[in-house]
């Protein structure tokens, strides 16, 4: 009878809103979460939607890192992070976020920023424990100590490191004892990872879909390994000189699960090591051959 008679009261307000669950409220943030300003917009009107708006927003993407406190203090409930905006992320900066976020961050983006360290990623990976994916593309003035940080990180699913050069087999073999969960690894342009480092991912992290080795001085030498990972969808081979026609006959024998193939800018295949591949792998759906062997009569067949 109280609740009827509260009910009541809030209609003959006008306060329609306070008889929503908070449920249906998030419900209709859900369709103005695009925008921005509306956003802004919604969470201006009364201290009621402030908070209620602060409670939904999981997406935030920082302008600027001296911010950073009190944009996670409004919203306390952040599970992803893009701080691509913010070029000059330091060990201070990540400091705060872990101790901030903590359970709550599922994944963040430091693609743009280079001015953290090992300290910094060590702090996020230890007290962030629901981490299940970092971007840390061209960070590269990043070493094997960083590597090891990352490797902390055990939920850890997808993690991008690309132009990384200074990371060598040593620290992604960290990573492949430390993150078994992995699901994507993107190791683009990471100069100083040869065979062993790649071979070690394939034989720690049973669970890989997505594997980006582009540019990477590897050869044949990796491939036993990487045939056996019976999860793995998508390949990119894009730049990787080592990679011939004997490589593309001993993928026919493996990687059932092959859905796409990139081999951009392999220069020493050519149809024959096609055709093997193409007469064998019955679950690819997708083969990129942008700057690889010569359009010819024979290719076309």
């Amino acid at each position: 009878m109280k609740r009827q008679k509260t009910l009541e009261t809030n209609a003959n307000n006008g306060n329609l809103f306070d008889l929503l669950s908070e449920e249906i409220v998030f419900t209709i943030l859900d369709f103005i979460d695009t925008n921005p300003l509306d956003r802004k917009s919604f969470s201006l009107v009364c201290k009621s939607f402030y908070i209620t708006e602060s409670k939904h927003r999981k997406n935030i993407t920082p302008l600027r890192q001296e911010h950073l406190p009190r944009i996670l203090n409004r919203y306390p409930h952040v599970n992803h992070l893009d701080l691509s905006l913010c070029p000059r992320i330091n060990d201070n900066s990540l400091n705060v976020i872990s101790n901030t976020c903590k359970d709550s961050l599922n994944s963040i983006d430091l693609s743009k920023s280079r001015f953290f360290s090992y300290n910094g990623l060590m702090s996020l990976a230890l007290n962030c424990k629901n981490l299940v994916s970092i971007d840390l593309s061209n960070a590269t003035e990043l070493r094997d100590s960083a590597a090891a940080a990352v490797a902390e990180a055990k939920n850890l699913e997808r993690l991008w490191l690309g132009r990384c050069k200074l990371i060598t087999d040593m620290g992604i073999g960290c990573i492949a004892v430390g993150c078994k969960k992995l699901r994507l690894i993107s190791l683009k342009w990471c100069i100083s990872v040869s065979d062993l480092g790649v071979g070690l991912i394939a034989v720690k992290c049973k669970e890989i879909r997505s594997l980006d080795l582009s540019y990477l001085p590897i050869t044949n030498k990796c491939l036993p390994s990487i045939l056996k990972l019976q999860h793995l969808e998508d390949i990119v081979l894009e730049g990787c000189f080592g990679i011939d026609d004997d490589s593309l006959a001993a993928l026919k024998h493996g990687c059932q699960s092959m859905k796409a193939l990139d081999i951009s800018s392999c220069q020493h295949i050519s149809h024959v090591g096609l055709s093997s591949l193409i007469s064998g792998a019955g679950s690819l759906q997708q083969l990129t051959l942008a700057y690889a062997c010569p359009v010819t009569l024979a290719l076309a067949k």
